[in-house]
């Protein structure tokens, strides 16, 4: 039996209580890992509350890193298990790891082979367990379907976020010239240090004309990234032949489209989540090749003390990532 995190219930943080498992079966075509750390998502939280219908007991937990148990080697987790041959969107059989079967939050972890990369060299244990889902996330949001390059102007929804912090890192280490938005001047302020160069407080009623005004000649922006779901207000930021990338929907889950300005102003409207091994490998090959500022750890806390991890998550004062050190 193994040390974890388990989840008897859906509900608030109490419901992760410090407890005992079966130990990973091992199987063909699938590798343990000792897990050094993990990290949190607002993913973890949906799944918390019983939004995926994970079965209970559940082990909860997308993002991790730690050792090989065969060879010790350093490794971090794709979360994304199960995603299929074709690039344009993941099969049918798709999994976000710790949705279905046990997570991270645990002494070990069994994953699928090929969501298995060596941890990059300049990134610790924290920051490599805080690499994975926002890292492939931010990296096919703005490369695989976003298409960004360099020189071209990105706003990115949102400056607190790990998403959205791993998105301005990414960007800007290629070159685009990058601008966040916040309701805090303190959070755009530490977005500058990743590469931002300007924010506006998105929530004044005039903040998408005050965003247009910061991009060449006012015309508005090549790319959005939206990870929170306010589609209209991004598509109005948008230069004529911009496109919109929309990955999430805390804000709000349903939004109005105004149809002539989309389609007279030749937009481009794309959804993503997550991404492929083949994302991965490319994001760990920019990493590489560009200085990428690491993952923004905000806090971190041991494994035990999980539930209270989540209140920190759910109370929108961070700012980065939160971590589970496991000790």
């Amino acid at each position: 039996m193994m040390q974890a995190i388990v989840m008897r219930d859906y509900g608030g943080p109490e419901v992760l209580v410090p407890g005992t498992v079966p130990d990973p079966q091992q199987r063909d075509g699938w590798t343990t890992v000792r897990l050094g750390a993990s990290a949190l998502n607002w993913h973890d939280t949906l799944a918390r509350r019983g939004v995926y219908h994970s079965p209970l007991p559940a082990v909860l937990g997308a993002d991790g890193a730690g050792t090989l148990v065969e060879t010790g080697e350093d490794v971090v987790i794709l979360p994304s298990l199960f995603w299929g041959a074709r690039e344009s969107a993941p099969a049918a059989g798709f999994e976000i790891l710790g949705d279905h079967r046990s997570g991270t939050y645990a002494e070990y972890v069994s994953v699928p082979d090929e969501c298995l990369f060596p941890r990059p060299a300049g990134l610790g244990l924290h920051e490599a367990a805080a690499f994975g889902l926002v890292g492939v996330t931010a990296y096919r949001a703005l490369f695989t379907r976003g298409r960004l390059t360099a020189g071209e102007s990105l706003l990115v929804l949102g400056a607190s976020g790990g998403v959205a912090t791993m998105a301005v890192s990414l960007a800007a280490a290629v070159g685009a010239t990058v601008t966040v938005t916040s309701a805090s001047e303190a959070k755009i302020d530490r977005a500058r240090e990743l590469g931002a160069r300007a924010g506006v407080d998105h929530s004044a009623p005039d903040w998408v004309e005050q965003a247009r005004k910061l991009t060449p000649g006012g015309e508005g922006f090549d790319l959005v990234l939206d990870p929170v779901g306010r589609v209209g207000e991004s598509l109005g930021a948008l230069r004529a032949g911009g496109r919109c990338v929309v990955l999430g929907a805390n804000a709000q889950e349903t939004t109005p489209l105004e149809v002539r300005p989309f389609y007279f102003g030749q937009h481009d409207l794309l959804g993503t989540t997550m991404g492929s091994p083949r994302d991965f490998a490319g994001l760990l090959r920019l990493v590489n090749e560009r200085t990428v500022r690491p993952p923004i750890i905000d806090r971190t806390y041991p494994l035990d003390q999980a539930a209270e991890a989540h209140r920190y998550l759910e109370s929108g004062a961070g700012f980065g990532k939160i971590v589970l050190d496991h000790g």
